[in-house]
């Protein structure tokens, strides 16, 4: 066996024996060992991997180049035995936190005694010559440099190391085992252990073995880099001269004239232009539509410095839309559109319209008050019910914010903007149309109900629900 350093910054990094404190927290079975950061680049700790349990003839490592650490060392031992039984000890976790340096990987194992065995294992490191060689080779192929930082190492990889004549995996003659237990075994089954384990290093994370053979992860990744952009730089084509300017040229002062002044906003929105109706194009009404509400909106964001129909959702912007057509005399134009406007958002056209009739009665308001029923604070809608009681009117029955009439036709909904809204609606039908302006006095709204038109019979006549 290899005599151990007694000085030198190898004796500095031998690892400490385990102490008999109860083991902290260790990561999941078939879980990447956590690794802790030594002073620099050059020293990994990473702690001990729990016991697991491997089938018979199972590769220990997974990755190809986990396999060839695996091979590496089994070509090294003649007895099958020690190997056999170094596996059961990975396997049972004996196995404490695994350091690596350059040209070493030591751990303490647990064996049949009560103290702990340190096993180490050598490694030949490269020297500065074969890293220059095995570096400039790497750099020329991009995708070496971009499965390293995926912690891969594909096989090209160490094809073109070996054509540098750099051995990266390494072999039977690179290994130098050596352990404290009293077995003059090569290696004895505590550094076999260790050399099963540390397979499972370099399975998480290639850089391990690149440690191990001398130079460090950030090291390594900044060299790359450099010599990765050198490369490009002598592959990528000169630039053309530029002609250049004198700085007191560039920074002489210069006279701008001063922009002009804005165009006057037009007194109203302009008109799209005509569409022609071609085989196969969009509907040109439909064009025609959106254009003119495209610039009806632009025109008010020119004069008011907003847009208030920026946060409508999809189904009040298309409520909008479909009231904005004209509102007697309905055509075939607006019952297509009608009927596109409420296939588009998932609902009806009976909804559409009585959502419209919502949004003439009150805007975005007006169709919150339709759809969605709330409880008022104390206030002005405490105060409704004396208010009509006091003009002679039958006593309305409240539900959250809404009052009704005993013979169930009429209604006053309050909304969120302290006015009255009515409604109608056919005796026992529940079926509520929007009905008369909206007012804060609710007398006042309810007085505009019983004099206003009555409601009109979806079934019948507008066409749009049918």
């Amino acid at each position: 066996m290899s005599p151990r350093p007694t000085s030198g910054p190898a004796a500095r990094t031998t690892p400490r024996p385990p102490s008999r404190r109860a083991p902290g927290p260790v990561s999941r079975p078939g879980s990447a060992p956590r690794a802790r950061p030594g002073p620099d680049d050059l020293r990994r700790t990473f702690e001990a991997v729990p016991a697991r349990t491997s089938q018979q003839g199972e590769p220990f490592a997974d990755s190809w180049w986990g396999r060839a650490w695996v091979a590496a060392l089994e070509s090294l031992s003649m007895d099958e035995a020690r190997l056999a039984r170094g596996r059961a000890y990975a396997d049972d976790g004996k196995v404490a936190a695994i350091t690596v340096t350059p040209g070493r990987v030591v751990a303490y194992v647990h064996g049949s005694r009560a103290r702990p065995y340190r096993a180490e294992l050598r490694l030949r490191t490269f020297t500065d010559t074969g890293w220059d060689t095995l570096l400039d080779a790497v750099a020329v192929h991009p995708g070496h440099l971009s499965a390293l930082l995926a912690k891969e190492m594909p096989h090209s990889l160490a094809d073109t190391a070996r054509e540098a004549d750099v051995r990266l995996l390494p072999g039977s003659d690179d290994l130098d085992p050596s352990c404290t237990c009293p077995d003059l075994g090569r290696p004895c089954k505590h550094v076999a252990a260790l050399c099963y384990q540390t397979a499972r290093l370099l399975d998480s994370d290639p850089f391990v073995l690149l440690l191990m053979r001398g130079r460090g992860e950030r090291e390594l990744l900044d060299e790359l880099g450099r010599r990765n952009a050198e490369h490009s730089a002598r592959e990528r084509p000169a630039a053309p001269a530029v002609p250049s300017v004198a700085a007191a040229d560039a920074l002489a002062d210069r006279y701008l004239p001063p922009l002009p002044a804005p165009l006057p906003v037009p007194p109203n929105p302009g008109q799209p232009p005509s569409y022609p109706d071609l085989p196969g194009a969009r509907d040109p009404l439909g064009l025609d539509h959106l254009a003119t509400d495209a610039a009806a909106r632009a025109h008010a964001l020119l004069t008011s410095g907003r847009d208030p129909l920026a946060g409508l959702a999809p189904w009040q912007d298309a409520v909008r839309i479909a009231a904005s057509r004209p509102t007697a005399g309905l055509t075939a134009t607006t019952r297509a559109l009608y009927r596109e406007l409420a296939h588009a958002t998932g609902r009806n056209t009976t909804d559409l319209a009585r959502a419209v009739a919502a949004w003439r009665q009150g805007g975005a308001e007006g169709l919150a008050v339709l759809e969605t029923p709330w409880d008022p604070p104390a206030g002005p809608f405490d105060r409704a019910r004396p208010l009509l009681a006091a003009a002679e009117f039958p006593r309305l029955t409240p539900w959250r914010n809404h009052l009704t009439h005993p013979a169930g036709t009429f209604q006053l909904r309050f909304g969120h903007d302290a006015r009255w809204y009515g409604y109608e609606s056919d005796p026992g039908a529940d079926d509520w149309w929007p009905r008369a302006a909206p007012d804060p006095d609710p007398v006042a709204a309810l007085e505009a109900l019983l004099t206003g038109d009555p409601a009109p019979d979806p079934e019948a006549d507008p066409p749009y629900v049918r």
